[in-house]
């Protein structure tokens, strides 16, 4: 078997472009994944028709050489452009290998250690701001099975905060702890916006919520400041979304930078290079939580691999999506009333893209200003659930809010 072209299709997705590629054979199976990176879509797309230079030929079954060589290779390694289209080109060699036969890719990785994963959402909150709107979303969420629940309540700080501002932008997060009760996990993102002491002033007035963690306090590449704020923080504190390769999460877990490990499959390597920053996590005793707001490939192999890894402690997933996710792809996801999503037992992935739907909604310019774009506006007003329960989708319902102290 040969690869005779490798190639890429892009989606528009409201506040980004979803990027895939598909790697094709002469042997007529093509093997689909994720390339999606905000903001940077021309960039990664030019970086897959270099490798496709690289690979065109080449027998897609040999995975680990073909990465390796690419790898090598590169004069100019790592980072988020590269890093993303190779772990694209390695997760569309995985479904290749699995379609070709006929097997789940988890059957690949080692087999499974589970049949399901604790999930939590992102997304919920779509354009509000109030805290009783933010309580209101949070339990029609938990209403549709989630158990979980994720945002950035922290609109546009930069580095520094007041105390009063830091009290004024966690009153969401009271308004949800108290509108959803303790039985419900809450995990704040920080997107990386605070210094050292206002990170560690943060995390101190979060305690009293009983957070799962703080997500990156501080910007990523400040793995020292990172040190410092958890030695300070009464919360565990997650990060890893924003480093590539091992390289970029050996120092954090042999220092003790964090509590949780959330590499992005789509970003840091692809499937066997997640499996292998899951054994560093595993030797540090530290869980492991991909970062995963993203469309139906990264999610898909993502749960292949929380099939595998028996660290895997949670599922980030979108709790609503654009009107269109169902059509650009045969994606079905079921969610239980404990908050679990179910991994599908399908071959490969288990996704087949429709191009056509896809034509549907081609590329449009998002540029991603995190300082700037309000911190809520991540998915559309008319944004809807897309996963089943029993055969059948779950309808979020309108609920009223009625306060259950914690």
């Amino acid at each position: 078997m040969k690869i005779t072209r490798v190639s890429t299709v892009a989606v528009d997705f409201y506040r980004t472009n979803l990027v895939f590629l598909r790697v094709e054979t002469d042997a007529g199976l093509t093997g689909v994944a994720e390339a999606t990176l905000e903001g940077q879509e021309h960039a990664v797309q030019g970086a897959v028709r270099v490798l496709e230079q690289a690979v065109l030929g080449r027998d897609p079954r040999r995975i680990s050489q073909l990465v390796y060589e690419v790898a090598r290779d590169a004069y100019w390694r790592g980072g988020p452009v590269t890093g993303t289209a190779l772990s694209a080109l390695e997760m569309a060699l995985w479904d290749i290998s699995a379609r070709e036969l006929g097997v789940p890719v988890h059957r690949m990785l080692g087999g499974q250690v589970r049949d399901r994963v604790r999930a939590y959402a992102n997304g919920w909150f779509s354009g509000i701001s109030a805290p009783e709107d933010f309580a209101a979303a949070a339990v029609a969420t938990v209403a549709t099975g989630f158990r979980g629940l994720k945002w950035d309540p922290f609109e546009a700080a930069d580095l520094h905060a007041t105390d009063r501002d830091i009290d004024r932008m966690l009153e969401s997060v009271a308004a949800v702890r108290d509108a959803v009760g303790s039985d419900i996990d809450l995990f704040i993102e920080g997107h990386g916006r605070f210094d050292v002491p206002t990170a560690i002033r943060v995390a101190r007035r979060l305690e009293q919520y009983h957070p799962v963690f703080f997500e990156e306090p501080c910007p990523p590449e400040g793995v020292d400041a990172m040190i410092e704020i958890r030695s300070k923080s009464p919360v565990a504190i997650a990060a890893g979304e924003r480093w590539y390769g091992r390289q970029g999460f050996v120092r954090a877990l042999e220092e003790g930078a964090v509590d949780f490990v959330q590499p992005d499959v789509t970003h840091a390597g692809g499937m066997l290079e997640l499996s292998f920053i899951s054994t560093l996590a595993a030797h540090h005793y530290v869980p492991f939580a991909p970062h995963n707001p993203s469309g139906p490939l990264s999610t898909a192999a993502t749960l292949q691999l929380a099939a595998t890894l028996p660290n895997f402690r949670y599922l980030e997933i979108m709790a609503v999506d654009v009107p269109w996710r169902s059509d650009i792809s045969n994606e079905h996801l079921e969610l239980t009333t404990e908050g679990d999503v179910m991994i599908p037992d399908c071959v490969g992935f288990g996704i087949d893209l429709d191009l056509d739907a896809i034509a549907d909604h081609p590329f449009s310019p998002h540029p991603m200003r995190l300082f700037q774009d309000a911190v809520a506006d991540i998915r559309p007003k008319d944004a809807r659930s897309y996963f089943s329960r029993d055969g059948q989708p779950i309808v979020p319902l309108e609920t009223v809010v009625t306060p259950v102290r914690a």
